[in-house]
This record gives C-alpha cells, sequence and structure tokens, in this order.
C-alpha cells in the first residue's frame, strides 16, 4: 500500500476502465486517506473517519467495476450489496447488518489463505508421511513379546528403505492411480436444524455455532492418493494455524481496511412521502445509517466495529436525486461523484484497450478451439456504433450492450467453432452488418434481442 499513491491508483484503474477520471480521482484520495490514517497518533487515527462516496451515474458505467478494482488493488475485503434487497426491520427481507457479516466472511476466507499459504510446506510434508503410513504401516515393535528387546535393526532399515522409494514414487506421480482408506472428520448436525431455518441473515450461523457442542464422527473413504493428499494437508494446515491469530486479524482488516459498495442507493430514496413504499425505503434508509455511522455489529467470528469501514453507495438516481435520501445519510456521504455516460469513442476504447478488453476475451476463447479471429478497425467502429445506437433507441445499458452486441455476432462462429480446427476468420464492416443491421432496424427485435 505504501506504493499505491493516488496517481498509481488511477493508473491502475485505467488499465480495467475506460474514461470517469473524476470518479477514479476520488475513489483513489479515500484509498491513500486509509493509508496516512494508520500512520497517525492512536488518538487522532480514531478520530478520523472515511470519506464515504456516492457515484452517480448510469447503468453500465463503470461504477462497480471502480469499487471492485480498488479493493483487488488494496488486497482489501469487499463485498456488493444491493440496497433493494434490504426492507426495513420486521419486514421479510435481507437485514441491513446481513453486509456487514458477508464483509467479516470474505476477510475470514482471505485472511485464512494466507495462513494456510505459509504453513502449506510443512503441512504438506506432515501429510506425506501420513500418507506414506497408510500406503506402507509403521513396523510393529516386538518388546514384550519373548521376541527380543525390539524391532530387529536390518528390518527397520529394510522398512526405511521401502518408504524412501515410496515416496520418490509418490512425489513422481508413480501412485496416483492406487487408492487408500482415510478418515474424515465432519461435525454431528441433528438433521433440519439448519436447512429448515430458512432465514440466510440468521444473527449467527446456527451450524457453526452448535459445531462446538456436537461430536465429531470420523467417516472412512477410498480415495485415490492425490486427493488423498489434499485433504490430509488441509487437515494438517488446519491443526498448523492459530485461529485465534486468525480471527483477530480476520476482524482487524474488515475494520480498517473493509470497502462495502451499497448499489442502486437510489432505489431507497424517498420522496417526502409518508405512506405507501416509501416508508419502507425511509426505513430501510434509517437501519443503514448506524452501520455508516460507526456502530458494533454481531458476527459469527465476533463483535465488528463499522467505524472506519469505507462505503462507496452508487446510484443512477433518474427517478430520485441523492436529496431525497434522508438527511443524516446524506451527511455520511461528503464526497459525490457524477459519472460519465458512454457513447460511442469510449465503447471503440472498452473493445480495444484494457487488460481485460472485450475483444481480446473473444478471440482468447475461441483460440482454445483452434480458430483465430482478427477484428479490422472498421468492424470495432461499426460494432461501437451499433451499441451506441441501441442504447439511444432502447434502454441504455451503458457498456453492458456491447456483451450483447457481441453474442449476437459472434453466436454462429461459437456455435461452429469445434467443427472448424485451424480455421482463421476476419470480421470486417461488411460482416457486422450482415448480421446485425436487420436487427438494429427493426426497433421491437432489437429490443428482445440487444
Amino acid at each position: 500500500m505504501d506504493n499505491l499513491t493516488p496517481r498509481k491508483i488511477v493508473e491502475e484503474l485505467d488499465k480495467y476502465i475506460i474514461g470517469q477520471r473524476n470518479a477514479k480521482k476520488a475513489v483513489a484520495i479515500a484509498m491513500r486517506n486509509r493509508w496516512r490514517r494508520q500512520r497517525l497518533s492512536p488518538d487522532m487515527k480514531d478520530e478520523v473517519l472515511p470519506k464515504n462516496i456516492i457515484m452517480i451515474g448510469p447503468t453500465g458505467v463503470g461504477k462497480t467495476e471502480i469499487a471492485r478494482r480498488l479493493s483487488r488493488l488494496a488486497n482489501a475485503p469487499f463485498v456488493k450489496v444491493e440496497a433493494s434487497k434490504f426492507t426495513e426491520v420486521g419486514y421479510v427481507g435481507r437485514d441491513v447488518e446481513s453486509m456487514i457479516r458477508d464483509l467479516t466472511e470474505i476477510s475470514a476466507g482471505m485472511v485464512k489463505t494466507e495462513h494456510v499459504e505459509k504453513v502449506q510446506e510443512k503441512a504438506k510434508s506432515l501429510a506425506e508421511d501420513r500418507l506414506l503410513d497408510l500406503l506402507l504401516p509403521p513396523l510393529r515393535s516386538t518388546r514384550g513379546t519373548g521376541a527380543g528387546t525390539g524391532t530387529d535393526e536390518e528390518e527397520r532399515e529394510k522398512h526405511k528403505d521401502t518408504r524412501e522409494r515410496l515416496r520418490d514414487q509418490l512425489r513422481e506421480g508413480k501412485l496416483d492411480n492406487r487408492y487408500v482408506d482415510i478418515e474424515v472428520r465432519e461435525k454431528m448436525v441433528p438433521f433440519g436444524v439448519v436447512s429448515n431455518v430458512g432465514l440466510e441473515d440468521l444473527e449467527i450461523n446456527l451450524k457453526e455455532m452448535l459445531g462446538n457442542f456436537l461430536p465429531e464422527k470420523s467417516k472412512r473413504r477410498k480415495v485415490k492418493v492425490p486427493e488423498a493428499l489434499v485433504i490430509l494437508t488441509e487437515e494438517e494446515a488446519s491443526k498448523l494455524i492459530d485461529m485465534e491469530k486468525v480471527t483477530r486479524e480476520l476482524i482487524e482488516r474488515v475494520e480498517q481496511s473493509g470497502i462495502v459498495f451499497i448499489d442502486e442507493i437510489d432505489k431507497i430514496a424517498s420522496r417526502g412521502h409518508a405512506h405507501g413504499p416509501d416508508v419502507s425505503r425511509e426505513g430501510v434508509q434509517r437501519d443503514l445509517l448506524p452501520i455508516v455511522e460507526g456502530t458494533t455489529v454481531t458476527t459469527k467470528h465476533g463483535p465488528v466495529k463499522t467505524d472506519h469501514i469505507l462505503f462507496i453507495a452508487a446510484g443512477a438516481f433518474h427517478m430520485s436525486k441523492p436529496s431525497d435520501l434522508i438527511p443524516e445519510l446524506q451527511g455520511r456521504f461528503p464526497i459525490r461523484v457524477e459519472l460519465d455516460p458512454l457513447g460511442k469513442d469510449e465503447f471503440i476504447r472498452i473493445l480495444t484497450e484494457p487488460y481485460n478488453a472485450l475483444i481480446k476475451q473473444y478471440t482468447a476463447l475461441l483460440f482454445t478451439e483452434e480458430v483465430v479471429i482478427e477484428f479490422t478497425d472498421d468492424s470495432v467502429d461499426e460494432i461501437a456504433h451499433i451499441a451506441a445506437h441501441v442504447n439511444e433507441k432502447t434502454e441504455n445499458i451503458g457498456a453492458r450492450r456491447l456483451h450483447t452486441v457481441l453474442e449476437k455476432l459472434l453466436e454462429d462462429i461459437s456455435f461452429e467453432a469445434p467443427e472448424k480446427k485451424n480455421g482463421n476468420l476476419t470480421i470486417d464492416k461488411n460482416y457486422v452488418k450482415e448480421k446485425l443491421s436487420e436487427i438494429v432496424k427493426d426497433e421491437d427485435l432489437s429490443r428482445y434481442i440487444l
């Protein structure tokens, strides 16, 4: 994070997202402020609150992608939620605190993976020894049986040599087709306890809570050697990991680095009416307020404080405006950024420039079938023109329109690709027009197909 200056963050985002300079700049500054806060004195650190952001712009212009790429850059726990899925407490629907529990689960996965990687070599070595014990059981001592004072030295050496030969064969993959019996431990959860709960956002995961009090059952399985090695490595890794340390670390990462992206926040903006659905919308906002302001949420890993989690909200605000949100919630999102709608010029760049450009993706996918496709400049121009035109005539879904246009354009090629081994195909403007012009002309048809 030390090297991630605001300028470098924007440069990294530029690799995947076209345009939207203002939005990139705002999130880059917010991200750098988190790094700056960590270097303050403890007293001052607690006083500096995150500068939450509202992104305003139509669908498909890059709002979600900016937040997602930002979290990957910072290696921070990130969760995307849709505000329209939440309902006020007392109604059927998701509880707003569930977003923090989801974020905590993502953090748990990240931290546990990191700790497993640190002990992976040792875990694999221990698993290898356990597997060799299954393939070649240890010699029994003859002590106390009247056959001498212990296992014969020569027999022990012979056993050791055989074991090392087996180890070499194991590492070379020569034992991959052999089967072994292993014991797998699993918790005995009473039938129906979890499956009948039905509420995905129960305060504490019931299965986890009951797991500490329920007996473990050992189940014998016959598996091939490679699978056995994976299972035993996982078991050994879990024994080597300090779970208390993992829990402390995952909670700290959520509290200090977590990012919650709340999409469709405009859907819970009320328009000043005190009846009908607006009552529930305002209720969701009031439930959301303490989470954004800073509260403690109970999770199965322990209490999580939300004071320093960064919240990025986004919405199209076609039918409402940010000022329709309750004043208290507005005040918790001090940074507002308007994203630009995308047109033909941006579409041309989206198709060709980013690391994950759509044309690069489709070319790579078809190359797996030994089919080489090449797009001419005029074909790219025509695809962008059609996508922009359809957005104007029907619903504007931004860059997502490029996916639908390309899918329709390459439908026949994708279908026939397995039979066209070593085939080369150049897609030019005429090919694009031939495939799509009729659909584009018929507005009703384009609504359904594109």
